[in-house]
């Protein structure tokens, strides 16, 4: 099965966005746990959020996973009859 550019764009970005939402929580520091919240601010605000680091790491992580993943498809280990076999549903 011969998958196009857009397939593999689509795969890699909904594969981005799921490292975006598992990296966001890693080394966050609150408001309350550093003793410095302004008045009216929530005390579970982050202080410093670190975005654009938070990005970069996404994008590596997303890039290596994704590597892997067109690595094993080309092996032939990732694909739909090997997979249902896998999972014991007839194909």
């Amino acid at each position: 099965m011969a998958y196009t550019i857009s397939t593999w764009l689509a795969i890699y970005f909904v594969l981005w966005w799921v490292m975006l939402f598992v990296t966001l929580p890693f080394g966050v520091r609150s408001q309350h746990e550093t003793g410095g919240a302004p008045p009216g601010t929530d005390p579970g605000a982050p202080t410093i959020s670190l975005m654009g680091r938070r990005l970069l790491w996404t994008t590596f992580l997303s890039a290596v996973i994704f590597g892997l993943a067109l690595l094993a498809y080309q092996a032939g280990y990732l694909s739909i009859e090997r997979l249902s076999k896998l999972m014991g549903l007839p194909f």
